[in-house]
């Protein structure tokens, strides 16, 4: 497709896929305006450990080692905690690198530690408006709320990000957000923003035409201060994100890379290339070390990229004594569920694994009731053939895992 293979697309080379979701789970403690779930989501049960398993396994198989995993729902920590631990250590266990995105309601430090020892590797915090929490009007008011998020992940090794829905409430509201992420930049790796899109249950349709990518991207550069390298790395269809990583040396903005010819360079010597984030800084340089190894042309670049970097942030390194933070952003641009675009479709970077395979999110969104009401045929862990029923009733201490 003309504008998505490009040489600085990510997808297919250093990655098959940007994520895919495990919904294990479609109850939730909130009722967004915005909500993506659909009417009858909370009637439904939730699927069997078993095929949770399954789920993951086949992500395994069809993605490859190293690939995203959001667990996520309705909430995934209303699910028997237990449970959801499990589900973690089996996705980190084949390979996968696990997120846990959550309301944050009803991730308790000790639940988050549990979770992190069972080898999750982000948190994702989904914190905004649309979800009317009662005594917060604004998303400054709501910073009160992601202070408690992230003091409940500080030391754990989590990746933490905190995702925010714009709508025509808070669009104003982005450069103070920015400057909310870039004071607890220590704590933060990822502000990630999604534009309201009309799909599943929410009440407020389609977003004002002012609310675009484009749009969006230019408030973040009113908070950063600075102009971003939006499209020096591409994640998918351009119509559908854009990322952008930075660093934040004493309280200024600088990007990663602004050079697209030398990051298309990267990739195609590296392609294939992957690394567990969990290793920290010092085994993660030593993998680059090693693989530059093999590529001695690369050692040149990257000291003189290095260079380069440090001379234009001189001033600051002095002054903030050499601390750096990482800090990237991503914007979402997900459908309308009545206005699905083929060819974004196809080329769908962000994903849903149901029992029938991979769909994408924008389109499980737009039909969810065809995919999370229909039976489900498995096999319990000793070889047993079952049914699982989404609206099957049962006693009360049976919701959980609703089996015939």
């Amino acid at each position: 497709m003309q504008g998505v293979f490009t040489p600085n697309q990510v997808l297919g080379r250093t990655l098959a896929i940007g994520c895919t979701a495990v919904e294990i789970t479609q109850r939730c403690n909130l009722d967004c305006t915005l909500c993506y779930l659909s009417e009858r989501s909370e009637e439904v049960h939730d699927i069997p450990l078993e095929e949770v398993f399954n789920r993951l396994a086949r992500i395994r198989a069809e993605f490859g080692p190293d690939t995203n995993v959001q667990i996520t729902g309705g909430d995934p920590t209303l699910r028997k905690h237990d449970e959801l631990i499990e589900i973690v250590r089996y996705a980190r266990q084949i390979g996968l690198f696990p997120a846990l995105f959550t309301n944050g309601i009803a991730a308790s430090r000790k639940l988050l530690t549990q979770l992190a020892q069972a080898g999750l590797c982000d948190v994702a915090f989904h914190v905004d408006t649309t979800q009317r929490r009662r005594g917060y009007d604004s998303e400054v008011q709501l910073n009160v709320v992601r202070r408690d998020y992230l003091s409940r992940a500080t030391g754990l090794g989590l990746n933490v990000i905190f995702n925010t829905t714009i709508h025509d409430g808070n669009f104003e509201e982005i450069p103070a957000l920015i400057y909310f992420f870039a004071g607890h930049a220590d704590q933060i790796g990822l502000a990630s923003f999604q534009l309201q899109a009309a799909t599943g249950r929410g009440e407020w349709g389609e977003r004002a035409q002012s609310i675009s990518l484009e749009t969006v991207r230019r408030k973040i550069e009113q908070g950063t201060a600075c102009p971003l390298a939006w499209d020096v790395i591409r994640v998918g269809h351009p119509g559908c994100h854009s990322y952008v990583p930075t660093v934040l040396i004493n309280d200024r903005f600088y990007p990663v890379i602004a050079d697209v010819d030398l990051f298309s360079r990267f990739i195609d010597d590296f392609d294939g290339a992957h690394y567990d984030r969990r290793e920290g800084p010092v085994r993660l340089s030593l993998g680059y070390l090693l693989a530059f190894a093999k590529r001695p042309r690369w050692f040149f670049r990257a000291i003189g990229f290095v260079c380069a970097g440090l001379w234009r942030a001189k001033l600051d390194l002095w002054k903030g004594r050499g601390r750096v933070h990482r800090l990237s952003f991503f914007v979402q641009n997900f459908m309308n569920a009545e206005h699905l675009e083929q060819e974004r479709i196809e080329a769908c970077s962000f994903m849903v694994m149901t029992d029938q395979g991979a769909v994408s999110m924008c389109q499980h969104n737009a039909r969810r009731d065809d995919y999370i009401l229909r039976p489900i045929k498995f096999h319990t862990a000793d070889g047993q053939r079952r049914t699982y029923y989404p609206l099957a009733r049962a006693p009360r201490d049976e919701r959980h895992r609703q089996i015939a």
